[in-house]
């Protein structure tokens, strides 16, 4: 099915027709037509097409009006203040439409795909190898996650990369370790969980560290190792790729936990882009975007100083020739834009790395990697805090780790879904399942319904609250909606464009309408939040609905086919405005 033309877009070609027919040289002008609380939509436009012209803009606004046909979509214009238009559609368009992406058998809702897709690169969700996660992982995982989501949807081809820590000087005391004691590692995959998998490789870290601290032989042995494992020693390699092995078991079952799929390919770590690393310093240098200072390869930038008032470099290379996460970063901007082919890189990463990625995207743009057709964007994320507003900590000062914050937040939900089972009549395993979607829904929506630059408040208790901007409210009002279709018996819902609205039914059929052009603006603007922020706007207008229009017991057999019409339509948009976000609607709570 074609995509539906919102009410919007309606009532702004009707205007743009007006407005042509009074102001021919306005033929293209927009007439910023915008929500009101005045009227359903005001237009904005004419004071400046007004200037423009040296017109009168009440009277330019009268003669606009003049040539406005009311009757299928705009039922009442009026002229406000110096030259404002307040417009009132017409319930029969209201309904007409709304029934247009009821009838959508895609699941789309009507919702168009972006004018001119592209390839997106999403970097996000990244853990490091032999290390735990914490609650520092959880915004770029979530926001990540939320993005593919959002931009599939709306047609663009979408390259998810996680790009883990899986090199570095640490390996090398990890890899001697092992190589000394063989069988610390030693089971089956499928014999061992995500958290035994941990549990194993912490404890190697700890014993391992203690060693390297204590032991000036071992210590030497290990710096040696890093060499080999640079180098691509055989033995060494197969002994590293052990630890990522049961990282990655330990990473797929957090992921798990936050209904989330990642996939095994779409794992390109820091060591995948070793064999680029010498090759993108050769042409950084050969190019003279990057210069030799004291023995390193620099890339210097008039506009970034130090805290003394000196050039800040980006340094790709060490003098003793080691490589930075400058050179990786800039050997995956060039994988993904010429073997990936991408047309955006999207960074989602925390916004404390602002400086280092400002530098990065600027020297590949000076190597001519990046251009006007490639953009490179950092989705820059900020903090988790504590109910305290400092940054979230345990009891003890340590940060918090990322499952047991999950299992908290199931566990909370748990006992929320419990406390009204019985009157829904859930089935233990149901409750189990329920309390699941609902705690992690909490966790995600929280992250998602703060704009990603803000710092946000962790609070379970708030989180779970069912009332307020939760997910757990969202979740609860497509609950209600499923409730009253099993309840309706014979009667379904069927759209009755010859019936009146109430108040309540034209806001929330308005509010509805404007559901395409959301997901268009969140995905192109990468701003979930906005998204959140829409579906829980929705939620709150079902709840004025509710209070002010019976459903199965309106006046007659069509208007209550009407409004069963309306709640399930709400419901469908809920349902697929939480999915693009990551969180799922139960349809009993």
């Amino acid at each position: 099915m074609a995509s539906v033309t919102s009410l919007s877009d309606s009532v702004q070609q009707h205007l743009a027709s007006a407005l042509s027919a009074a102001l021919p040289e306005a033929a293209d002008a927009d007439p910023l037509l915008r929500r009101s609380d005045r009227a359903d939509y005001q237009a904005n436009g004419i004071l400046a097409l007004a200037k423009k012209a040296k017109a009168n803009p009440r009277e330019l606004a009268t003669q606009v009006v003049s040539g406005i046909t009311t009757g299928d979509v705009i039922a009442d214009v009026e002229v406000s203040g110096p030259g404002f238009l307040n417009i009132t559609v017409a319930d029969r368009a209201i309904t007409e439409n709304l029934a247009a992406r009821y009838a959508d058998d895609t699941g789309r809702l009507g919702v168009p795909y972006a004018a001119h897709p592209g390839t997106t690169v999403i970097d996000y969700a990244q853990p490091n190898v032999a290390k735990e996660m914490h609650v520092g992982h959880l915004r770029s995982a979530v926001i990540g996650d939320a993005m593919v989501r959002l931009l599939e949807f709306t047609g663009e081809n979408v390259v998810r990369r996680h790009h883990i820590g899986d090199w570095g000087t640490q390996f090398g005391m990890l890899i001697q370790y092992l190589d000394e004691h063989p069988h610390e590692l030693d089971h089956k995959e499928s014999d061992v969980s995500g958290e035994e998998a941990m549990s194993n490789l912490d404890r190697l870290y700890k014993t391992a560290r203690r060693l390297f601290d204590s032991d000036e032989e071992f210590k030497t042995r290990a710096r040696r190792r890093v060499v080999d494992l640079q180098a691509g020693d055989p033995k060494t390699l197969a002994i590293w790729q052990k630890f990522v092995d049961e990282s990655k078991i330990y990473f797929f079952s957090v992921f798990d936990k936050l209904d989330m799929e990642v996939r095994d390919p779409d794992i390109v770590g820091e060591s995948g882009y070793n064999d680029m690393l010498a090759e993108t310093c050769r042409l950084l240098e050969e190019s003279g975007v990057a210069v030799r200072s004291e023995g390193a390869l620099c890339v210097f930038f008039d506009d970034i100083k130090g805290p003394e008032g000196n050039p800040v470099p980006l340094i790709v290379q060490k003098s003793d020739g080691g490589y930075g996460y400058a050179a990786t970063d800039l050997s995956a901007i060039r994988d993904r834009v010429f073997n990936l082919k991408a047309s955006t890189l999207l960074y989602v990463v925390d916004a404390r790395q602002a400086l280092h990625f400002r530098m990065v995207f600027e020297t590949a743009r000076r190597a001519g990697w990046l251009n006007d057709d490639v953009t490179a964007v950092q989705l820059a994320f900020g903090t988790v805090l504590g109910k305290d507003g400092k940054p979230f900590k345990t009891r003890e000062g340590e940060t918090v780790k990322l499952e047991n914050l999950l299992d908290e937040a199931v566990e909370r939900a748990t006992a929320v879904v419990r406390e009204k089972a019985g009157k829904v009549g859930l089935t233990e395993d149901e409750i189990v399942e329920n309390g699941r979607y609902v705690g992690v829904g909490a966790v995600k929506y929280a992250d998602l319904s703060t704009s990603a630059v803000r710092d946000y408040k962790f609070d379970l208790d708030q989180m779970v609250s069912l009332n307020g901007d939760t997910s757990v409210y969202l979740q609860y009002a497509y609950a209600r909606i499923q409730s009253i279709l099993r309840k309706a018996g014979e009667a379904r819902p069927a759209a009755h464009p010859e019936l009146a609205l109430a108040p309540a039914e034209r806001a929330l059929g308005l509010h509805l309408d404007q559901f395409a052009e959301t997901v268009l603006e969140v995905a192109a603007a990468r701003e979930p939040h906005k998204m959140a922020a829409y579906l829980y706007q929705l939620a709150s207008l079902l709840t004025s609905f509710y209070d002010q229009c019976p459903v199965l017991k309106a006046d007659s057999p069509a208007q209550v086919e009407n409004r069963l019409f309306l709640v399930d339509l709400t419901a469908r948009t809920l349902h697929e405005g939480m999915a693009l976000l990551g969180i799922r609607t139960p349809g009993k709570l």
